[in-house]
């Protein structure tokens, strides 16, 4: 599993991560994967959350149900309620999308940005004025090589597509 993620990340993504990490927010990853996939990796690169497809399980064995699947606009209510249970501004969030399938959870947040974008979502980045970011160099991460989170007063989310699939997205606590 190891060899199989340190070939999809990219030291681009984890730069992002570590700016998100400076400014103090939290990181979180948002994919259309299986929960049980993603999951690990999120440990592997020791993020705060997971948002993922979840599948039904029954007694330890999947049922080949889908619980929910973190797609299109699902993946952008999940992000929706996800900031709302936290206190957190989507206005100030950063959200990273591959994909137009992504394009909900983007226009959602106040700063979106496609990362190695397909056709399509190169077309709406640009026709919108977002950041369009070219990942090239990856790099094998192993769990000894994890980064280490710096604390802060101000939380944040962040989800990320150096996952290939996967996206990143990112918020700013409101002020209560």
């Amino acid at each position: 599993m190891h060899l199989l993620i340190g070939s999809v990340v990219y030291v681009e993504a984890l730069a992002l991560f570590d700016e998100h990490r400076a400014a103090g927010r939290e990181l979180v990853i948002v994919s259309s994967s299986s929960e049980h996939v993603v999951r690990p990796i999120g440990e592997l690169l020791n993020v705060d959350h997971v948002i993922a497809t979840r599948m039904v399980v029954v007694d330890g064995k999947y049922t080949g149900e889908i619980e929910f699947y973190a797609h299109g606009e699902q993946k952008a209510e999940a992000v929706r309620e996800f900031a709302a249970e936290r206190g957190y501004d989507l206005e100030q969030c950063w959200a990273y999308g591959d994909s137009t399938t992504d394009q909900a959870m983007l226009e959602a947040v106040g700063n979106p940005a496609a990362v190695n974008p397909d056709k399509k979502l190169r077309q709406l980045a640009e026709d919108s004025g977002w950041p369009v970011l070219e990942f090239q160099k990856k790099v094998r991460v192993r769990p000894w090589h994890r980064p280490h989170p710096g604390k802060a007063a101000v939380y944040a989310l962040v989800g990320v597509a150096a996952l290939g699939s996967g996206l990143a997205w990112a918020a700013r606590r409101r002020r209560r």
